[in-house]
């Protein structure tokens, strides 16, 4: 895969559907070992715990396993089904489609978190094709779906792309899942409700309370252990600051590094609290994707959108069912309720957290199936 296949669709009005396989160049395969090699680590903080940040001796322990790592194995899961670009809005966005044999099949959309990818999904298509036509795009500056030509991609904007994508599919109806950045897309399209939209399964609504005394009232142990959960997420996802407000300074040092690429992605290990069941494979799949695509610039500054963007709040009308994972961010139903107006479904699981595609998989298309049925 080179910017050439990108280059090729590009143009105003084209709605062209193209085809396309990954592979790519041996050479930039050969840099990231070579820079691997060439690793300097930073001095440990004494007692090199994850308090201060992604420990030296987490990253010396996954370089060692990312030298090993066969890139051409994940090349294989990804050609194994179909890759196609197309260009929207003026942006080409990569992604898969899978349509199932079963001709009472629903259309679903799956959408990818930060800082994950399409290939979050790819374990999950087998287990839901009997009951839908998969398609997993990429937002515009992620993986695949680069360069971002024009700045002022807020959710919204990639909420109202999926929904052309669909409709250029030639699915009028059609429902959608996501977790993180890919759950806020799930809200955008239920807030967009259009026509034939069968509903967004997400992992998290992002509801906060407002400074209304009056929201607490009925509050208990588990509606306050989710404040505390929210604090404390506070407390280490710097990440959020820095891309909301200088996403172009990080990803320079990301561009160049990708063990601060790894470093970076502590997400995936939940900041080192114990809870996550992301494997080092995963998180290494990951990091080895945004560094080949060189993304995570594009990537981070979804951040800085969203804080600039100037939207006054809106409730949600369309049909949302919610998933919660015991270590994920723990939607609060009373919160999510006040800014969601139809929420139909709502589950709790005692297992997984922020990445539950990859931790709970096999939860999580079984919710889907319920949902959607």
């Amino acid at each position: 895969m080179n910017t050439q296949v990108n280059t090729e669709i590009q143009g105003e009005g084209n709605t062209e559907i193209s085809t396309v396989t990954v592979e790519f160049p041996q050479a930039d395969l050969d840099d990231l070992r070579a820079r691997l090699d060439r690793t300097r680590f930073a001095q440990a903080v004494p007692g090199d715990s994850w308090d201060y940040g992604t420990p030296t001796a987490y990253l010396a322990d996954m370089v060692e396993r990312w030298k090993g790592f066969d890139w051409r194995a994940v090349e294989e899961r990804i050609n194994a089904v179909p890759n196609h670009l197309t260009e929207i809005d003026g942006q080409v966005i990569h992604f898969v489609h899978v349509p199932s044999a079963n001709p009472d099949a629903k259309a679903l959309l799956l959408a990818h978190t930060y800082p994950g990818s399409f290939l979050e999904f790819l374990p999950m298509i087998d287990s839901l094709t009997e009951e839908f036509h998969l398609v997993i795009p990429e937002m515009p500056g992620f993986g695949l779906s680069t360069p971002v030509v024009e700045t002022g991609w807020t959710m919204k904007r990639v909420a109202e792309a999926y929904d052309v994508l669909m409709r250029r599919l030639g699915y009028d109806s059609y429902g959608v899942h996501g977790s993180d950045g890919g759950a806020m897309v799930g809200r955008e399209l239920a807030l967009l409700n259009p026509e034939g939209f069968l509903g967004a399964h997400v992992l998290q609504l992002f509801s906060f309370p407002s400074g209304d005394p009056s929201e607490f009232e009925g509050f208990g142990p588990k509606e306050y252990a989710a404040l505390e959960h929210m604090q404390w997420f506070q407390s280490v996802g710097g990440y959020n600051a820095m891309n909301g407000s200088r996403p172009q300074t990080i990803g320079a040092a990301l561009a160049d590094s990708p063990v601060g690429t790894l470093a970076y992605s502590e997400l995936f290990e939940s900041f080192g609290n114990g809870t996550s069941l992301v494997t080092p494979e995963q998180v290494i799949e990951q990091a080895t994707f945004y560094w080949l695509t060189n993304s995570y610039a594009a990537a981070a500054r979804y951040h800085y959108e969203e804080a600039h963007a100037e939207r006054e709040p809106e409730v949600s009308q369309g049909r949302i069912g919610v998933a919660v994972f015991k270590d994920d961010f723990q939607t609060i139903r009373s919160l999510a309720e006040r800014d969601n107006a139809n929420i139909q479904h709502w589950s709790e699981f005692p297992e997984g957290g922020h990445f539950a595609a990859l931790e709970r998989p096999g939860d999580i298309a079984t919710d889907l199936k319920a949902f959607f049925a």
